[in-house]
């Protein structure tokens, strides 16, 4: 059924918002977003009001019935296993993009390739305690990690013979620029079913001045004839697009047309908020238009939906996946609990953004994480002790932000995100009423 979708305004910045409660409307009435729990309910005008007027949201909550035991607390957890792992089998790439957090892919070292051992190390390390049935995760990262493609190969093939005799699922995925993308490649990753993230910041111009080579030739057409093949091969492998937004990118929804009919698996946008040269960082009016692109898109997700078209945004996919789910953590990711990148000498740091950074360390691929600095790690990024985060509505949804851009930068994008999740909250309740099936198990 097709319905009418009203525009979201982007939600205002207040100096005073609840921080236990979000109300949000839809066509189809009152909801609150209860913040301890993720809870959503629908709700009737008077109820709305009661809240809405509440000085004390504790006692209102309380009376309503809707007050709940905290689900999340200020504990950290302990003695997490490794389940998922990057590796930098390339410190070192062909482009010299110009905001690369890697600092142009050599992580402001001399460039080098993970030895083989190290990558075999890694590998283990991440099987060493895995049980059947049991899921884990190998990604390839860099600098450009087809540049260390026999490491990759290996480490690719090493990690399938473990699950097999282990019957433990593994799964896998690559980013890369995609300039030196071959059809075997397409065959390998299609193969052991990869997960394959292309970077490509918007379209031709805006892309072209981003990530260049590092002579100052433009990528753009280079990567689009290198990915075409992956895209006619892709079935069990993936395809997809993540675009960093800049303000060169002028138009999401037009960049985001592009890449669904160039035939993409999913597309999705993320904002540059830190640097490592401070270039093309996003400012708040810049993630004030980016949240109107945002919407645009999600707006044109919801149309092709109720008519029966995938569209494949992936910003918004998550998002209603995770609203679906309940989604509810003190955390953005699991970077430094389950996950870790691998620094090509071995070295075990937060995630894959903090490679070579001292303040990131946690181990090494030898002697697993460093159960100490983990602990000191993770009780730090709780998001309980963020500010402004205690106070926030979006707290347990967010998680605080990525720690990476948090710790470069502070929050810019505390509005863009909380006004992204108020349209999100809107978008889910209508699909909940208007095509429930969305939800079930096998959709996409």
């Amino acid at each position: 059924m097709l319905v009418q979708i009203q525009s979201a305004n982007p939600a205002p910045s207040l100096e005073h918002r609840p921080s236990n409660f979000h109300l949000f409307d839809t066509g189809f009435g009152h909801h609150v977003l209860m913040v301890n729990g993720s809870r959503i309910f629908s709700i009737g005008a008077d109820v709305a009001a009661q809240l809405g007027s509440a000085g004390d949201e504790i006692g209102v909550m309380q009376e309503l019935g809707i007050y709940a035991s905290p689900y999340i607390d200020d504990s950290v957890p302990s003695n997490l296993p490794v389940r998922s792992l990057s590796l930098a089998v390339a410190q070192k790439c062909n482009l010299a993009c110009t905001y690369c957090y890697a600092q142009q892919g050599d992580f402001g070292g001399a460039p080098k390739e993970m030895p083989v051992e190290v990558a075999d190390r890694s590998v283990d390390l991440l099987f060493s305690d895995a049980q059947a049935g049991e899921r884990v995760h190998l990604s390839f990262l860099g600098g450009e990690p087809l540049t260390s493609r026999t490491v990759l190969r290996r480490a690719t093939e090493r990690a399938a013979r473990i699950a097999a005799s282990k019957r433990v699922h593994v799964g896998f995925s690559i980013t890369t620029n995609g300039t030196l993308l071959t059809p075997e490649d397409g065959d390998f990753f299609e193969e052991h079913r990869f997960a394959v993230t292309v970077s490509l910041d918007g379209l031709e111009t805006a892309h072209n001045a981003l990530r260049p080579f590092k002579g100052g030739q433009p990528t753009f057409q280079r990567v689009l004839a290198r990915v075409e093949p992956l895209l006619k091969l892709q079935r069990r492998m993936q395809v997809s697009v993540r675009a960093t937004v800049t303000p060169l990118i002028r138009s999401l929804p037009e960049t985001l047309n592009a890449f669904v009919e160039l035939g993409f698996h999913s597309v999705g946008f993320s904002p540059l908020l830190s640097s490592s040269s401070g270039a093309d960082e996003m400012t708040k009016e810049e993630l004030r238009s980016m949240l109107k692109g945002m919407i645009a898109c999600g707006e044109e997700f919801e149309r092709r939906l109720y008519s029966g078209q995938r569209y494949p945004f992936l910003n918004m996919t998550n998002a209603l996946q995770q609203l679906h789910q309940g989604s509810h953590r003190p955390y953005p990711c699991g970077a430094g609990a389950g996950y870790f990148g691998v620094s090509a000498s071995g070295e075990l740091f937060a995630c894959h953004r903090f490679v070579e950074d001292p303040g990131g360390l946690l181990g090494d691929v030898d002697s697993g994480p460093d159960r100490s600095r983990q602990t000191a790690w993770l009780t730090e990024r709780h998001v309980h002790r963020q500010e402004p985060c205690q106070s926030c509505w979006a707290r347990y949804l967010c998680g605080g932000g990525c720690h990476h851009e948090v710790i470069s930068r502070g929050r810019p994008a505390c509005d863009y995100i909380r006004g992204w999740l108020d349209y999100c909250l809107q978008a889910y309740m209508r699909l909940l009423h208007e095509c429930p099936e969305y939800f079930r198990p096998c959709a996409t």
